[in-house]
């Protein structure tokens, strides 16, 4: 039996699409740079500077460190003004109830620290995760494995015995390049097919499909 899972935010527990596309938005267009929001809405997940890295690079816009840095700044100032009170997606309150108790829980995002604290303080999470790591605190984000080896370890379990659950390419890859099982459900921007690919090992609709996903985590 596993011993932890490791929850993904956007696009997995939350609906935070708007603010994180419009926050990106506002800042890419101060530097000339004009992509669909598509674009943005199939890299959430990698982390706002590789965001923008990947965006720049798109247009053939020269930038630097520096630049990036920048741009990361701005886009957490206008991503906190934007943020409101999120929609948790249909059956995440549900399947963390069932959860709780029984095995333990982190929260591995590519939010900033900033973010995802208010976000958790405003939906009374908190209580239910007993780890939360932010792309503050890693050095290589997703889709490297640092982020959901660091959970691991503060959870005090071996990789093998965490089941990550994600929305995302990336977060399907990075799952299994750290050595997890991974639950993909398909509330993000990518299809079932594509994360089927990456390797996930349960794939589901939503998080309504709450029995299919415990009978995976306790058979």
């Amino acid at each position: 039996m596993f011993k932890a899972v490791i929850f993904d935010w956007d696009g997995t527990l939350a609906d935070t699409r708007f603010a994180i596309i419009e926050s990106f938005q506002k800042v890419l267009v101060e530097v000339g740079c004009f992509v669909e929001d598509e674009f943005i809405e199939r890299r959430i997940g990698i982390g706002a500077q590789n965001t923008f890295r990947e965006a720049l690079s798109a247009k053939g816009i020269p930038f630097s460190d520096a630049l990036l840095d920048d741009l990361v700044q701005k886009r957490t100032e206008i991503h906190l003004g934007l943020v409101g009170k999120p929609s948790l997606f249909d059956g995440a309150l549900d399947l963390l109830n069932s959860l709780c108790g029984r095995l333990r829980m982190a929260l591995a995002t590519m939010s900033n620290r900033r973010v995802i604290d208010r976000l958790l303080l405003q939906l009374g999470l908190g209580e239910y995760f007993d780890v939360v790591i932010s792309v503050d605190e890693v050095s290589q984000p997703k889709p490297k494995p640092e982020i959901f080896l660091r959970c691991a370890s503060k959870l005090k379990s071996r990789p093998e015995d965490c089941v990550v659950i994600e929305d995302s390419i990336f977060g399907v890859r990075t799952a299994k390049d750290a050595g997890m099982k991974c639950i993909a459900v398909t509330t993000g921007a990518y299809s079932m097919e594509e994360l089927g690919k990456e390797g996930a090992d349960l794939l589901v609709a939503s998080l309504t499909e709450r029995e299919k996903i415990l009978n995976f985590l306790f058979s």
